[in-house]
């Protein structure tokens, strides 16, 4: 898919994971993964070749500074990043996993706050990371 509109990249940065998701400035979700920490580097420089990104929009939790600092880093030429709150996005985006991908079979069944997503949701986390962005920009016009 091209994109000529300028977008954002959210980075939901830990440990082992992370989520990634490329957003255009009109909120249309363009991309969304989790990726591996080790090869976090290298898969958004890959991204950057595949979407006109202005900026990264990162939380501000565990790990963040330190990601700051490596992006700022190695990712050259280097992008703003955008430290957002990302306090009680993980459970925001179980909901938001049952928003995009509605429970089927036997998981209906289960009450919403015990159902649990079948994979890693960090990407789902980047995506609202850049809602928050976006919220943020919009709130203060």
């Amino acid at each position: 898919m091209t994109n000529t509109q300028p977008t954002i990249l959210g980075f939901d940065p830990g440990r082992d994971k992370c989520g990634v998701a490329v957003m255009g400035l009109d909120r249309r979700l363009y991309y969304h993964q989790v990726i591996t920490a080790s090869e976090a580097i290298a898969d958004i420089s890959s991204i950057r070749q595949q979407y006109p990104i202005s900026l990264i929009v990162m939380g501000d939790q565990t790990t963040a500074k330190k990601w700051e600092k490596r992006l700022n880093q190695e990712l050259i030429p280097s992008l703003n990043i955008i430290l957002v709150d990302e306090r009680y996005t993980t459970l925001e985006a179980r909901d938001r996993y049952w928003q995009m991908f509605p429970p089927t079979g036997l998981t209906k069944l289960l009450p919403k706050g015990m159902r649990q997503p079948p994979r890693p949701i960090d990407d789902i986390v980047a995506i609202l990371l850049i809602e928050r962005y976006l919220n943020r920009l919009t709130a203060n016009i």
